[in-house]
């Protein structure tokens, strides 16, 4: 039998990180073994569900780049070339579940109680095999020996979690359940069910739970727990699947920085750590800078350019060759692409916007000496027919020498002239990005406001 996994979540708020590691995994163990990855948005909870929850969910596991193979179709009549899979959604598959509770009453596994549908469990303990954790012992609590059935239809008619996962499960020949250990707890009823049913149970391999740094359970207020915090704070999706993979699993040599392709190769069930994981944002943010640093331009021009539009700086009017050379002077800077405006929003405004703790620092204080300094520097970067960042680096440490001063005391202010910031890229090269038409006038703008402050 060929393999099968799948993705359930509830759409009932964000994805958590331990959602989205959970449906990395059950990618990877798919990719590995050349199978199907179902995904299956569990949605029978009208009360608590909303589109906009499936949204989230759709756009994280797209950013992540984790594509689901199969699904009805949206957005056209037939073949996958004609339009993109969605996902499963339990709401639309009430008659299933409607024919199955049917069967399970029909064998007496079942019965209607108080308005509801409740199944009988057997009072043993229930062995559950599982590839992660190993076997583990069910014992009934104290109350379940009591009463041990449960309720897999509620009074109003919705089918529970329980019922509908199993059925899924079957229906979609799911052969491997790649889940978090916190339903563990829920396996024995699940198993029960398959039996009822007279099918075999899919292969369970609960993985360990994401833990806050400090060894608590990480809740959905704590830093981290939000995917949308990582694709609103400028990281890269590669990055973060990289990161995902080590929550977990670890490969041998120890290694941190893995291309997908390998982790594909290497990923196999019995390598996921028993142990709870504890997750590392500073950790998270080394591997990201990393990714940052290493990215084809191209790539990086894309993410670079989307931080910039968030802040209203377009770079549309601007030559490709000016926007890939003004962002090569940022992409081994930057650790998260939320600073690209900080960093490069000056090469893409007309007017330089001045950072006002920048502006009264003492080594770029508005006096006349600076001012003075700074016409000296123009003047002989107006005779520089070379222009480039060695050239450029000649002339100020000369005017520095002519002037008697160190070449910082015309460092900071040039650079606060040409950036309105402390913090940039090199400063030399950033003068041979914007040019020497940009840079006088800059230069210009700059002296006529200390002018006017003095």
């Amino acid at each position: 039998m060929s393999v099968r996994v799948r993705f359930a979540p509830s759409p009932t708020g964000y994805l958590h990180i331990g959602g989205a590691r959970t449906a990395l995994f059950n990618w990877l163990y798919a990719r590995h073994c050349g199978a199907t990855f179902v995904l299956r948005i569990e949605d029978t909870d009208a009360a608590r569900n909303s589109q906009e929850a499936v949204d989230v969910i759709l756009n994280g596991l797209r950013w992540l780049g984790l594509e689901w193979d199969e699904g009805p179709l949206t957005g056209a009549a037939s073949g996958p070339s004609k339009g993109e899979f969605g996902p499963y959604f339990q709401s639309q598959r009430m008659a299933i579940y409607k024919k199955r509770v049917q069967e399970l009453i029909d064998k007496g596994y079942a019965y209607e109680h108080e308005g509801a549908v409740k199944f009988r469990m057997d009072r043993e303990p229930v062995m559950i095999p599982d590839v992660v954790v190993g076997n583990v012992r069910r014992e009934l609590t104290d109350r379940e020996q009591l009463d041990p059935d449960f309720v897999i239809v509620r009074s109003d008619g919705q089918p529970v979690f329980h019922l509908v996962n199993v059925i899924d499960d079957l229906e979609m020949k799911i052969t491997h359940v790649i889940r978090g250990e916190d339903h563990l707890a829920n396996t024995a009823k699940h198993l029960a069910l398959f039996r009822a049913f007279g099918a075999e149970p899919p292969t369970y391999g609960h993985i360990p739970l994401i833990l806050n740094i400090d060894g608590t359970k990480m809740g959905k207020r704590d830093v981290g727990a939000s995917l949308q915090s990582y694709q609103d704070g400028g990281y890269a999706p590669e990055a973060v699947v990289n990161y995902l993979c080590l929550l977990g699993w670890s490969p041998k040599g120890n290694r941190e920085i893995l291309p997908l392709d390998e982790v594909v190769a290497m990923f196999d069930l019995p390598q996921i750590l028993r142990h709870n994981a504890r997750f590392d944002l500073a950790k998270l943010q080394w591997i990201n800078w990393e990714y940052t640093k290493s990215m084809p331009i191209e790539r990086f021009e894309i993410f670079a350019k989307e931080a910039l539009a968030k802040v209203g700086v377009s770079t549309a009017e601007f030559s490709p060759e000016y926007s890939r050379a003004a962002f090569l002077t940022i992409k081994e800077k930057i650790k998260q692409f939320i600073y690209v405006p900080a960093f490069a929003a000056f090469y893409f405004r007309s007017e330089v916007v001045f950072d006002d703790s920048a502006s009264s620092s003492e080594a770029t204080d508005y006096t006349a000496i600076t001012g003075d300094r700074l016409v000296k520097l123009r003047d002989a970067f107006v005779s520089d027919t070379v222009f480039n960042s060695d050239s450029l680096a000649a002339v100020l440490k000369g005017v520095a020498a002519e002037c008697g001063v160190k070449a910082g005391l015309l460092v900071h202010p040039l650079r606060l002239a040409m950036t309105g910031s402390a913090i940039g890229p090199s400063l030399y090269h950033l003068l041979e990005v914007l040019g020497k038409d940009r840079v006088l006038l800059r230069i210009n703008q700059f002296v006529n406001r200390i002018e006017a402050r003095l």
